[in-house]
């Protein structure tokens, strides 16, 4: 039999414009009358699209589905389908690593009031940045701006961080004078391949006192803002061994406090 487009379309379920689609892709081919040059198809056709359909439910790209549709064979079917399934199986590692890191960002909000002002021991892992501001203004550095770029493409494993040196806090400058930047754990430096160059900084594993800090909009990192935490340090007789470091853990915008919930983190050794 002969169908309209229109009727050919409501008969398998498809859209008139999937089935244009597919008549561009040469995967159907109907026949035009030349009076009125209205499309009509047949029951033939019925089984090119259907197959087509099953083809592009398993997420062949629609050129592949033409190749197979054209000139079908077992061989070239199991190349395909070989093809979709290394691409579904990256995707389902990608997706699993996401799931890893909300899972993680959600055990931190969790956790965040509960640890505010609290100090305790923590093993930290490695970690690098980009210093990208000197206080808290941005650098006009030429050469970071591509690295930049790059690093904001890997987000959320990227995230901001903050440095104070060792000597601000033995000198008790107040406030100090700190850095803001881009940083990365050393496993997903691994993971995404990333160049390390002058402008990435290492900050190695470390013990460490570690605490959450609210900072509310336009207030400075200050040694008595973090005064609790020296006090802990220093009744329990250790040894600062490094420079500060911490991370933006989540920027709360309520009333009547608006700010950031900070994490510090002081190596020691005892």
């Amino acid at each position: 039999m002969k169908y309209s487009i229109g009727e050919f379309a409501n008969l398998l379920g498809v859209t008139v414009d999937t089935l244009r689609l597919y008549e561009k892709e040469g995967i159907i081919k109907p026949i035009r009358d030349n009076k009125n040059n209205y499309r009509y198809f047949n029951d033939l056709d019925a089984r090119d699209v259907l197959t087509s359909r099953w083809y592009r439910s398993l997420q062949l790209p629609l050129r592949d589905v033409a190749l197979m549709t054209k000139n079908p064979s077992i061989e070239m079917s199991m190349q395909k389908f070989q093809e979709v399934q290394l691409n579904l199986e990256e995707e389902i590692r990608v997706r699993m690593r996401l799931l890893e890191k909300i899972a993680e960002i959600n055990r931190s909000l969790a956790e965040v009031k509960e640890s505010l002002n609290i100090c305790q021991v923590k093993k930290t892992n490695v970690i690098y940045r980009i210093k990208q501001t000197n206080g808290d203004i941005l650098l006009q550095n030429e050469a970071l701006k591509g690295m930049v770029n790059t690093w904001m493409e890997m987000l959320p494993y990227t995230f901001y961080s903050f440095r104070i040196d060792q000597k601000e806090v033995q000198a008790e400058s107040n406030p100090f004078n700190y850095t803001w930047g881009l940083a990365m754990s050393e496993e997903d430096m691994r993971y995404f391949n990333v160049e390390v160059n002058e402008h990435v900084e290492y900050i190695s594993a470390a013990t460490c006192i570690s605490s959450v800090i609210f900072v509310t909009d336009g207030d400075y990192l200050t040694s008595d803002r973090l005064k609790f935490m020296f006090d802990y340090v220093k009744e329990r007789a250790y040894d600062i061994t490094g420079d500060i470091f911490g991370k933006i853990i989540f920027t709360e915008k309520k009333k009547p406090q608006e700010g950031s919930y900070l994490e510090v983190n002081i190596p020691i050794s005892s």
